[in-house]
């Protein structure tokens, strides 16, 4: 499948895309996990029907812009960056399709512009990592402390293969062909070696979240349907249930296949076809 390579100003910072499908086709916005990016979404793009995909590069992630270093990564700047990226492609509405924090940036999105999304397919995420207010204190000076101790220097590796399999072998495990993917928008050539290019200050503590009944408000104002597919052995979440009864009609659905369930090549097509049967009955 031919692929575009698309970029887009968004509040002076350059955010970049891969694109699939007819200009014609169903427009869906893909969000992609932490430390992922828009590779992700490559072993569904074979399969999804009549779909329009825009898979983008959040900030900070594989070909985008880092945000500036006084800059903390917000969740909410997230939201505001999707809806800037749609508003350049002239989608007015558009169908959300996200992956883990990908899921709970669309899950914010669809609760904050219910008017403009018109499905929201979820994978292995609903909504995002919450503080209550009690933990904030402590959870601030950590992230402070943090911060002003930055300065590790970056991983290196002599090739690119030691970066996939670097990958493979990360937090959440990803096959060989997922892990090649990924590393194609994922590493910089230096005259020391590869290192990635994700923006180092992914990995600090956010310095803010949303509480918990912040985050359920956004569940509450979604409108659009929405489906929410996890893997069977995938991380899930303990408040995943109780979040899930907040969005009106939400379908949920359990399928074989891990964390990465979209990328794996093994369980991508029932992934797909699960998305599809979804968009075909909106």
């Amino acid at each position: 499948m031919v692929a575009e390579e698309l970029r887009f100003e968004v509040n002076g910072q350059l955010m970049a895309a891969r694109a699939v499908g007819p200009a014609d086709g169903r427009p869906v916005l893909a969000l992609h996990g932490w430390l992922d990016n828009a590779a992700s979404f490559r072993a569904l793009e074979p399969y999804l029907d009549s779909v329009r995909l825009v898979a983008l590069d959040l900030a900070g992630h594989g070909f985008s812009m880092h945000r500036p270093d006084a800059m903390p990564y917000y969740i909410w700047d997230n939201v505001a960056d999707v809806l800037s990226v749609a508003d350049e492609l002239g989608w007015e509405q558009f169908h959300l399709l996200g992956h883990s924090m990908g899921a709970g940036i669309a899950s914010l999105l669809a609760g904050t512009m219910p008017e403009r999304i018109l499905s929201l397919v979820l994978l292995e995420g609903l909504a995002p990592l919450a503080d209550e207010p009690d933990e904030l204190p402590g959870k601030m000076a950590l992230a402070i402390r943090r911060r002003q101790s930055r300065g590790r220097s970056p991983r290196y590796y002599p090739d690119t293969e030691a970066a996939v399999q670097a990958r493979m072998k990360g937090h959440f495990p990803v096959t060989e062909q997922a892990a090649r993917w990924l590393v194609e928008r994922s590493i910089v050539h230096t005259p020391k070696g590869v290192r990635w290019r994700s923006d180092p200050a992914l990995v600090l503590p956010s310095v803010l979240r949303l509480s918990e009944a912040q985050v359920r408000a956004f569940l509450c104002a979604v409108k659009a349907p929405a489906l929410l597919v996890m893997g069977s052995e995938g991380i899930g979440t303990p408040l995943l249930d109780e979040r899930a009864a907040l969005v009106s009609g939400l379908r949920r659905l359990t399928l074989a296949g891990n964390h990465h369930l979209h990328l794996d090549e093994s369980s991508a097509r029932a992934v797909a076809d699960t998305i599809n049967e979804f968009h075909r009955h909106l």
